[in-house]
């Protein structure tokens, strides 16, 4: 019997929270030991997540570091967990970002800081358990549980308008579950299992398979988000304090692109192929609708929130290319958005606390003042418009060639991001770096010890993912050839037996409904 390694990790966040609760003192006392403790919490994760890491074997079929044991056995539904090498980078990029957002509130979040920790811990064991679920019922519980940190981190520590952005995120994102949780149950009801790897290896008859596409796509849609289903983001990303932006934009987002790759996808390829141009569509209008209201923006952190939506845009439509480049590509744009986008995230954190004002007419000439800040503040930004030598551009570049073996026009329209994202981030360098000094400014800080704690990190794997793509392509590229059924450009052949979902063995329920 193999060490749950997975598991611990799962829950070791957890551990924390409730370690957190057990703390007495006086206040003073009990803040203190909780960021250490969180602090202390996130990074034994991170390092159990690159343990993970160091022994997953990227050529070998399935899923490793499982962990089962029966929960409902009566009705097909276990504890089961597992990563392949799709989950395992979400995983790592969850472990990565955690610490660096409980780093970013140490000073910023000044009440209530143990609940602060304790949201943050809880939230980072929900995304944990999200990506390495293996049944569809443990993977709804933890997609429903990250509702609970995400809605409280926004309502109690958020801005002015906290309560009504934490009520729309929670609404939103509940309603969109409900859909979900009626594709569980019709998969259920047809297998009489919620185990993931039997669901994948089921052929769903055609007809059913288009009303369960539908309600993934609307549950994962509102939380990727794909257009018009959007409407919760930009109060969302704009109100939540820096660490929990964070969170929310560099991984809780990836939860629905990731459930659209393992469900929507993965289990319902048929429909998947006939409703893909209506997807890529709505993918590409949210990357020209997000880009053109990102250079009207005057607030900072709401353009870059609606940058982040320009680039699920583009996500949504690597992913419904159905190809093995265009995947490729959604993938990595998703590993390094969850970087670039914190990171920028904390960068407008640091210098509105310096300045007290996000609006872009009341800053500039920062560069002159604050060299090593606008040095990393103009890599984020640069890396965010694909900047070759980043992990975006290598992202980008694999969507592209993903699109333009759809159509020329898909490939053309999508690489619009490039074009328009360029636009509004080389005008916010310009006028938050280089513009006119004013006398209030005159003094103010360069990064101290602890910021460039945060940002030289996310600067490394973001240099790290542009120079050297394959150590993270070649771990996610087999799972990706067994999702679309064909070899993908950085792997070696999937084995033929898992290839494509047509060849796959069915269960015994034939996966047709009566």
């Amino acid at each position: 019997m193999h060490f749950p390694l997975l598991s611990c990790l799962t829950f070791l966040p957890l551990l924390g929270a409730l370690s957190l609760l057990l703390l007495r003192g006086d206040i003073a006392s009990v803040e203190a030991a909780s960021r250490r403790i969180a602090l202390g919490t996130a990074l034994l994760s991170l390092l159990l997540a690159l343990a993970l890491w160091a022994g997953f074997v990227p050529g070998q079929a399935g899923f490793q570091f499982e962990d089962r044991a029966d929960w409902v056995p009566g009705f097909g539904i276990s504890y089961h967990l597992g990563l392949d090498g799709i989950s395992l980078l979400f995983v790592v990029l969850t472990a990565t970002v955690t610490p660096l957002a409980i780093l970013a509130g140490w000073r910023a979040i000044d009440s209530r800081v143990r609940d602060f920790m304790i949201a943050m811990l809880v939230l980072e064991t929900t995304l944990f358990g999200l990506f390495s679920s293996l049944d569809f019922v443990l993977f709804y519980v933890f997609y429903e549980a990250t509702l609970i940190p995400g809605s409280l981190l926004i309502g109690i520590w958020g801005g002015p308008k906290r309560v009504h952005a934490s009520i729309k995120f929670f609404l939103f994102t509940f309603a969109g579950s409900l859909f979900m949780l009626l594709a569980l149950l019709a998969m259920w009801h047809v297998t009489g299992t919620t185990d993931i790897p039997v669901l994948l290896h089921t052929r769903f008859a055609p007809s059913l398979q288009g009303w369960m596409f539908l309600g993934l796509v609307l549950a994962f849609g509102v939380k990727l988000p794909i257009f018009p289903l959007h409407a919760w983001l930009p109060d969302a990303y704009t109100e939540a304090p820096a660490p929990a932006t964070a969170m929310l934009s560099g991984v809780l987002s990836k939860a629905g692109a990731y459930g659209l790759l393992r469900f929507a996808i993965g289990m319902l390829p048929d429909a998947a192929h006939r409703y893909a141009p209506w997807l890529i569509a709505l993918g590409i209008v949210a990357v020209i609708y997000a880009a053109i209201i990102a250079l009207s923006q005057t607030d900072t952190k709401r353009l870059i929130a609606y940058s982040s939506f320009s680039h699920m845009g583009l996500v949504l439509v690597g992913l419904f290319t159905l190809n093995a480049a265009g995947i490729d590509g959604a993938l990595f744009v998703m590993l390094s958005h969850g970087i670039i986008i914190a990171a920028l995230f904390f960068v407008v954190a640091m210098l509105s606390a310096r300045t007290g004002t996000r609006e872009i007419a009341g800053l500039g000439g920062t560069a002159s003042r604050m060299p090593v800040f606008a040095s990393l503040a103009m890599l984020f930004a640069m890396a965010n418009i694909g900047l070759p030598g980043t992990g975006s551009f290598v992202g980008e570049l694999l969507v592209m060639i993903g699109a333009i073996r759809v159509g020329f026009w898909v490939a053309l329209l999508s690489g619009t991001a490039m074009i328009l994202g360029a636009v509004y981030m080389l005008v916010m360098v310009r006028r938050v770096l280089f513009d006119g000094l004013s006398g209030l400014r005159a003094a103010i800080a360069d990064l101290d010890l602890r910021e460039r704690a945060i940002l030289v990190p996310l600067a490394v794997i973001t240099l790290w993912m542009g120079i050297y793509p394959s150590s993270f392509t070649r771990v996610f590229d087999p799972a990706v050839g067994i999702v679309t059924g064909a070899p993908t450009p950085a792997s070696t052949p999937a084995p033929v037996a898992a290839a494509a979902p047509s060849d796959a063995p069915t269960n015994a329920a034939s996966a047709t409904p009566g």
